[in-house]
């Protein structure tokens, strides 16, 4: 039972990320974080352009409350909106942005390493791109460009990388695009460093450990 819970939780985001990608595209959609409350249910949504959701009275916010109501997905919804600080270091937008400047014609290449360099030039520890479908002819293969750190799996992964997906529609056919991100202040867990002690601090060191044995 709990197995099928987590299901059809996990299938709800999905269709809510997907409504959202559709409806917020010009605003600059970047994920959403779903949260259940006594209240009902809070929708975070990220975006680069909040301005143009909210509105002068908010009607647009109301629209896609009620049509969210309509679909019987989640009980209350209450759209909360949030600007996305940095967009060149959002996983979920830049993955929307490489999608699009392929349909634009944009050779796979470029249009990839374009917004690796873009992302890492932010500052990101990190980046991953892979691009797959019919990136260059009939037979389908897959690209991937990687510059500094990044996780694939484990809890490590699930708390310092940033992932996002999108979809580029060509006339040759589909091609998928995902973006992996390690923002500038992720902690990395094998991140150390050695610092020198200085004699001085030996020698009081030293001292205070024999002052103890006496």
């Amino acid at each position: 039972m709990i197995e099928k819970l987590f299901v059809r939780e996990g299938i709800k985001k999905v269709r809510m990320n997907e409504y959202f990608g559709k409806e917020l595209e010009k605003a600059g959609y970047g994920g959403l974080d779903i949260k259940r409350t006594p209240m009902g249910t809070q929708i975070t949504v990220n975006v680069e352009k909040p301005g143009m959701i909210i509105g002068k009275d908010g009607r647009r916010i109301k629209r896609l409350t009620d049509e969210i109501c309509k679909r019987q997905e989640l009980d209350n919804p209450q759209i909360d909106v949030q600007p996305i600080a940095v967009p060149d270091l959002s996983a979920p937008l830049m993955a929307n942005r490489l999608a699009k400047l392929i349909e634009r014609g944009w050779h796979f290449r470029r249009a990839g390493r374009s917004t690796l360099q873009r992302i890492m030039d932010k500052g990101a520890l990190g980046c991953e791109i892979t691009m797959s479908g019919k990136l260059k002819g009939p037979r389908g293969r897959m690209e991937k460009m990687v510059d500094g750190y990044i996780k694939h799996c484990g809890a490590v992964a699930e708390e310092i990388v940033d992932s996002g997906y999108a979809v580029a529609k060509t006339k040759s056919g589909v091609i998928g695009v995902r973006v992996w991100i390690v923002k500038p202040d992720a902690k990395r867990p094998d991140d150390f460093r050695i610092s020198a002690v200085k004699e001085k601090e030996k020698e009081e060191e030293i001292e205070v450990e024999e002052g103890k044995e006496e």
